[in-house]
């Protein structure tokens, strides 16, 4: 891993949760590194094909990131509200997909999914229709 690849996912662990290419451009200028903005884009997406990092689409259609907790398949359960991130293991839906894909004739699935939604925290402390169809931060 470079030093740049190793400081993007320092600082993607450090957040804890999902961050655009911008904001988190933004947290390593403002933390003193001199660092591009299509550098971090350049090295999210190295990393991401590395399987270090997890990239996803919001719910507003931006890919967001987040330093990854397992190197094994996976997907993702994402609060709409705040990003909080489950790793889901990704046998099951696996398993799903195959049997569906060979029901109309396909061969070699490779399910990639994420579900949003409202994790229980946020669901306690908001009123009914909050969260919904909010894009993360």
């Amino acid at each position: 891993m470079t030093v740049r690849q190793d400081m993007i996912r320092q600082a993607l662990a450090e957040a804890g949760t999902f961050l655009s290419a911008q904001d988190l451009h933004a947290r390593l200028r403002s933390a003193g590194h001199r660092i591009g903005l299509a550098t971090v884009y350049r090295t999210l997406h190295a990393l991401a094909d590395e399987g270090a990092v997890d990239a996803v689409r919001d719910w507003g259609g931006q890919t967001i990131y987040r330093a990854c907790g397992t190197r094994e398949h996976h997907h993702h359960l994402v609060c709409r509200r705040y990003g909080r991130t489950v790793e889901v293991p990704g046998a099951v839906l696996e398993e799903w997909a195959a049997r569906v894909g060979r029901a109309h004739g396909f061969t070699g699935i490779a399910p990639i999914a994420e579900f949003f939604g409202t994790c229980a925290d946020c669901a306690a402390s908001a009123p009914p229709s909050a969260g919904r169809g909010q894009a993360l931060p």
